[in-house]
């Protein structure tokens, strides 16, 4: 099946039995999915999942979004198999959870997901986006692996590190306003300090009116004043994508 990227701008709502365009695939240690573009390129994207994981149907409508436009897409598990967040479990219980499922402990699953991407894909440009628990993952990667050619982080930033302005490639920072996990203040602190210490392009960016998620799939309840913001942002995802890899 061809894929084209205008259904996935614009088909906005809730799919909790979309199967996706791409298959699962083993990469060494890590299960991933994995969908390829319709033309042969030499351009991926390693699309990090959120708290709800690798499997969930939102973040596969992302990946085959990216493969829409001309990117080979992989979504890797970074739980290894560890249980992902539920609806059903409980938020006094997050803080346990988390302990070994540390965003900024990707570093040996990255590089295993970059030489499948060079060697059984051919990819030579290749960039990296994330959701909340992937965005603080994405946030860590530029500061860390100079093989990622630009990251978009979205609403997910790493808070307890002195050292996390020193970007090694170009990064997009997204957030809504009214983000409950990230304050106005926090937002305004990583512009002001990126501004002082960082060398690469960065750009910020806060949507009017959106809560935390706000880009990925939205609830079935969406408001109908929330998709103009959607569909904004996954605009200015894939173009910065476009700009860098």
């Amino acid at each position: 099946m061809t894929l084209d990227a205008q259904p996935f701008l614009y088909d906005i709502g809730k799919r909790t039995d979309y199967v996706g365009f791409g298959h699962e695939e083993q990469v060494e240690h890590i299960k991933a999915y994995v969908c390829k573009p319709s033309s042969i390129t030499d351009k991926a994207v390693i699309v990090i999942h959120d708290i709800y994981g690798w499997q969930f149907p939102d973040i596969r409508y992302i990946a085959d979004l990216v493969a829409a436009e001309g990117y080979v897409a992989i979504c890797p598990d970074f739980f290894l198999g560890k249980k992902p967040w539920t609806s059903a479990d409980h938020w006094a219980e997050f803080g346990d959870w988390l302990k070994d499922r540390d965003p900024t402990k990707v570093d040996r699953e990255a590089d295993v997901v970059l030489k499948y991407l060079k060697e059984q894909c051919s990819a030579k440009k290749i960039g990296v986006i994330g959701f909340s628990w992937g965005g603080m993952a994405v946030h860590h990667l530029m500061l860390k692996n100079p093989e990622l050619m630009t990251g978009v982080s979205l609403y997910g930033i790493i808070r307890d590190s002195d050292d996390r302005y020193n970007l090694l490639n170009p990064t997009f920072f997204i957030f809504g306003e009214k983000d409950h996990t990230i304050s106005y203040e926090q937002i305004i602190l990583l512009e002001k300090k990126l501004k002082q210490y960082c060398q690469v392009e960065y750009r910020i960016k806060v949507y009017p009116g959106q809560v935390h998620g706000f880009a990925e799939l939205k609830p079935e309840d969406m408001k109908p004043r929330d998709k103009p913001y959607i569909e904004e942002a996954r605009k200015d995802m894939m173009n910065w994508l476009k700009t860098y890899v």
